[in-house]
């Protein structure tokens, strides 16, 4: 089978895990106005977009002389802003990722990637260019991109126990989606978005996390450890610690809005448990009210 055969293949298997998110992706890169088009504004470019009536302050040199000969006002030629639009996407593949609590709605990671997939196809075909964050894999456009990024996600490494935000490779001024459980230390999240803050790019940060996560249903005698196994408590009364675990992850969903809020990003939080569709709509939203 040829590479481009197995990489198709190892796509179509890891997109059929949730084929009515794609579905929907289909559909929105249909109906919604995307890419080249839906961005036209005045700027730097090639093409003519249209006339403009001069105003205090233009140059000479700008005014089109040969279409104010046909009025009594001057006129201003102005090109189409042309600069293309990058993407780059941060999907968490560490082992916490890899936590599915009853089995019932596919792990974290599962959803992470068919999310991030289908935010690339909707950005793709509205002739953006993405990627992922560093230097395996720049922003490019086309079909082949998209087969890229579903072999890099089935070939995730899964070797840290919680995962750190790559800030490399970030163009100035281009956008970002950060999505993780963010179940780890928050200093690597902080030192990511800042860089991101000094180049100009904005962002989203989507938190997946299983219902259980949110719910905390255990109680009486409950071993917990991480899925990497580095991290192990034992306790006869689970029960006594809900409160004090919700009020922690409680604190960190405050801290992520927090530092989106800060740094111009947008912050959500989706459960496995929920509607896929719900967080891509909301992810390609952001990204677009990112610009």
């Amino acid at each position: 089978m040829s590479t481009a055969a197995t990489l198709r293949a190892r796509s179509e298997a890891l997109a059929a895990q949730l084929p009515p998110l794609l579905a929907e992706a289909e559909h929105l890169a249909m109906t919604i106005l995307m890419g080249e088009h839906g961005r036209r504004r005045s700027g730097q470019g090639e093409e003519f977009w249209q006339y403009r009536h001069a105003q205090p302050g233009d140059p000479a040199h700008r005014i089109d002389w040969r279409r104010s000969a046909r009025s009594d006002q001057h006129f201003v030629r102005e090109k189409e802003w042309q600069a293309a639009q990058s993407v780059t996407l941060w999907v968490d593949d560490a082992q916490s990722m890899q936590f599915e609590g009853d089995g019932s709605h596919g792990s974290k990671a599962e959803r992470a990637q068919v999310l991030a997939l289908a935010l690339a196809v909707l950005l793709v075909r509205g002739g953006e260019r993405v990627g992922l964050s560093g230097f395996s894999l720049p922003p490019r456009r086309g079909a082949l991109q998209l087969l890229r990024l579903a072999e890099a996600f089935s070939n995730a490494d899964h070797s840290a126990d919680f995962g750190s935000p790559e800030a490399r490779g970030m163009l100035p001024h281009s956008r970002t989606a950060f999505i993780s459980d963010f179940m780890g230390d928050l200093a690597p999240v902080e030192a990511a978005m800042a860089k991101a803050a000094d180049r100009g790019v904005k962002g989203v940060l989507l938190q997946v996390l299983d219902p259980s996560e949110e719910a905390f249903p255990f109680d009486g005698r409950t071993i917990f450890e991480s899925m990497g196994g580095s991290l192990r408590h034992e306790t006869l009364k689970a029960g006594d610690l809900r409160d004090r675990y919700l009020q922690r992850l409680a604190d960190r969903k405050s801290r992520l809005a927090e530092l989106a809020q800060i740094s111009g990003w947008h912050f959500q939080c989706h459960h496995t448990g929920e509607s896929a569709q719900a967080a891509l709509l909301w992810m390609y939203g952001a990204l677009e009210r990112g610009r």
